[in-house]
């Protein structure tokens, strides 16, 4: 047994080393991706199986609760306690988790609650790529291997000889997550179903699914536990354990679906997508969807550091959105009944606040098709819900952060022209959102302008009025535009004025956006370096620059471009001293400039306007090499959905959108020396860089198709366009190239 045990453990690390890069052909982009970044420090990230913006993300659990594993898996930890179909990207908040399915032999491992059933595992013994993850249960010699189709999830056990089982708990729940009831009922000797009903982040959620085992199972054994809620039963857990006797290196696989509708509905996807018995084929087929889509954009030249940060970026702007309707169009809505999504693809999981800023606009370019299918996801919901969605998934907003950030993604699907949904109807659903006086204070900043700092507990409890002010602000800008773009002028002019109530919480005295009262008056104490309950995760410096639609305005507002540049000096230099205890999310921290969170995420870029564009290059380079690392703590903040990933995929080209909606992208500094952005139009877009290198990161000189360029950004209809930039680099700051 000892020299099969050596003999298993030397494939497995060839199985590993077979995914190096290095050994790759130059097409297999999937090879580049490592799912294990994130998976340590604060990225929240899993490193499970998942298909390009699939319902089903089949990954490992450690089985602990706590914010470290929010997203289940903590690449410290050394447990396994399950291997479950869903799971959030990096958001910081612990929902899901459904269908958990756990692998042993008998006698098996269970500690006390919460771990419960488990097995040791060593990173030695694990593997994962795009689509594919592999573990090694060391209790149990048990080889585990898992890949996914849209709305399923495949996993292959290899065992020992042994009396072996397989565990289906649907009463384990971790973190915000809680069973409110279950069910699994066994169709024949192969097939099961089930449902796992839970409150959590997102209320009232359902999960249907079928599974198909390879092989019968010799045994069922099936408990149950009264779920209760204040001494009352709500419901029933339910736990299986299904006996497998097996032989050395004998194969089980368990296919299972999922739906939100019912478990018809998984049915229909488990016969649609994974019909056969074929591990193999699935696996395969998941890493020719993720060569399709990472193949996109290709990189060449740099070092294959880069290409790993580059393609696993990719990868994660990937996984969110998610698919949530099954294959013949149901899903289920908001208001808790069933509908038909006709001739388009409903999804959910928008972290809007986050990926408004760059993952939707790179949509734009990567995925054209799916940004139709999400505005219609967002007018559904409307429909539904009475409102567009600010972070909603398994059909629950959540009213996670603020803004009504689906207005951005809206308008510049719309002023790109992208897709065929019903532009009128968008612009209603815009407004109406925009105008619902009793949500978050919008009633008090149509009427004063602002959102009073002292009024904040009259609507829902909830702080962060600096924050709304400017995310509306921005929101408002966007539909103006759309309606401007539309020929409804009144409508235009009426949220062009809206986008102006930025000015009303500066505050020309300290040079910073202040908390104001309802009589008009700034709060005092104010300090710009202090997290206070009026700005939303950040501080003073940090939503200072919150103005993406206006940053001329904001330039006029401090007194010139000279004062706005000392002002941006002044954020990139002025550290937290060691006594500052900050929080959790002000991380990747350059002076006051907090890379780990999204409201400044644009503000690097913004040196341009100013006419200093080698401080972008040199921050923009810094970031990309410093905060972006092939490691497992090699993100510097939580992924939020692909956000964080998004901003490194842009920035690596050359160009970051400081404004979403604006159709024009703030040159940076580019990090490989070619790169090719495939189009859906047929074109491709090109930038090139010969000379980029890790010291050679200050653009000299400039070029479109040839010619000299005098802008500092690139516009969308050049993009389109399949223009091709290049980027004359050296090491010391270049001259201003554009007027």
């Amino acid at each position: 047994m000892k020299k099969i045990t050596t003999l298993l453990s030397l494939i497995f690390v060839l199985l590993a080393a077979c995914s190096s890069p290095q050994q790759e052909t130059a097409n297999d982009y999937a090879a580049y991706v490592n799912p294990f970044i994130g998976t340590d420090f604060t990225g929240n990230t899993y490193p499970g199986a998942q298909l390009p913006f699939g319902m089903v993300q089949l990954s490992p659990d450690n089985g602990l609760p706590g914010w470290d594993r929010i997203s289940g898996y903590f690449y410290p930890d050394s447990t396994i306690a399950g291997f479950s179909h869903t799971h959030l990207s990096g958001t910081g908040a612990g929902d899901l988790y459904d269908v958990s399915f756990m692998p042993v032999t008998l006698p098996y491992k269970e500690a006390e609650a919460p771990l419960g059933i488990y097995s040791k595992f060593s990173h030695k013994e694990e593997s994962a790529t795009a689509g594919y993850y592999q573990v090694r249960l060391k209790d149990y010699g048990i080889n585990v291997e898992l890949t996914a189709t849209e709305r399923c999830g495949i996993q292959r056990y290899t065992f020992p000889k042994a009396e072996s089982a397989v565990f289906l708990d649907l009463k384990k729940a971790m973190n915000w997550d809680a069973t409110s009831d279950s069910r699994i009922e066994v169709i024949d000797s192969v097939t099961i179903q089930g449902y796992r009903f839970s409150e959590g982040w997102a209320r009232g959620q359902r999960i249907y699914f079928r599974t198909r085992f390879s092989k019968p199972f010799a045994a069922v054994h099936i408990d149950t536990t009264a779920i209760l809620k204040e001494k009352q039963r709500i419901g029933t857990a339910y736990v299986a354990r299904f006996d497998f006797p097996t032989t050395e290196g004998e194969q089980l696989l368990v296919n299972t679906a999922i739906s939100g509708v019912s478990m018809e509905g998984a049915a229909k996807n488990l016969q649609a997508e994974v019909p056969d018995n074929d591990f193999d084929k699935y696996r395969t087929a998941a890493r020719e969807r993720w060569n399709k889509e990472l193949g996109k954009i290709e990189v060449q030249g740099g070092n294959t550091e880069d290409k790993v940060n580059f393609y696993t970026a990719l990868y994660h702007s990937m996984l969110a959105p998610t698919i949530y309707g099954d294959v013949d169009g149901a899903y289920y809505g908001p208001d808790k009944q069933t509908h038909q999504a006709n001739g388009w693809t409903n999804y959910s999981t928008f972290s809007l606040w986050d990926t408004y800023r760059a993952a939707h606009p790179l949509f734009t370019y990567t995925q054209p098709e799916r940004v139709n299918d999400m505005v219609e996801s967002f007018l559904a919901f409307y429909d539904q819900n009475g409102r567009l969605p600010v972070w909603n998934f398994q059909a629950s907003e959540t009213d996670m952060m603020i803004g009504y950030h689906a207005v951005p993604v809206i308008a510049d699907a719309y002023l790109k022209g992208i897709g065929h949904f019903d532009a009128k109807r968008a612009l209603a659903a815009c407004v109406a959102t925009a105008n619902i006086d009793s949500y978050r204070g919008i009633g008090e900043y149509k009427k004063l302008g602002y959102i009073p700092y002292n009024r904040e507990d009259s609507y829902n409890s909830e702080p962060w009025s600096l924050s709304k002010t400017l995310e509306y602000a921005f929101d408002d800008y966007c539909i103006a535009l759309m309606a401007d773009r539309m020929g409804e002028k009144e409508t235009a002019a009426t949220f062009y004025q809206r986008a102006s109530n930025y000015k009303n919480v500066y505050n020309p005295a300290t040079s910073f956006m202040q908390p104001r009262d309802d009589k008009g008056t700034f709060i005092t104490p104010f300090k710009a370096d202090d997290y206070t309950p009026h700005i939303c995760e950040s501080n003073g410096w940090q939503y200072f620059w919150s103005v993406q639609q206006d940053i001329d305005g904001l330039i006029g507002l401090v007194g010139g471009k000279d004062r706005f540049a000392q002002k941006l000096d002044s954020m990139f230099t002025y550290h937290p001293t060691e006594k500052d205890e900050l929080p959790i999310f002000s991380t990747g921290m350059i002076g006051q400039y907090a890379h780990g969170n999204e409201p400044g995420h644009h503000v690097i870029y913004l040196y341009n306007t100013v006419d200093q564009p080698w401080k972008t290059q040199k921050y923009a380079a810094q970031v990309m090499h410093e905060l972006y690392r092939n490691t497992p703590d090699g993100l510097c903040g939580n992924e939020d959905c692909g956000q964080m990933s998004a901003w490194y995929v842009f920035s690596a080209m050359g160009f970051y959108p400081v404004n979403p909606v604006g159709g024009e992208y703030q040159i940076g500094t580019p990090l490989f020396p070619e790169m090719h952005m495939k189009l859906a139009n047929g074109k491709t877009f090109t930038v090139l860089a010969p000379k980029v290198s890790r010291e050679n990161i200050y653009i000299q000189s400039v070029k479109m198709n040839g010619e000299p360029y005098r802008k500092s950004y690139i516009t969308h209809d050049q993009i389109m366009s399949g223009a091709t930039f290049e980027f004359e680099m050296g090491n010391q700051p270049g001259p201003v190239w554009y007027n």
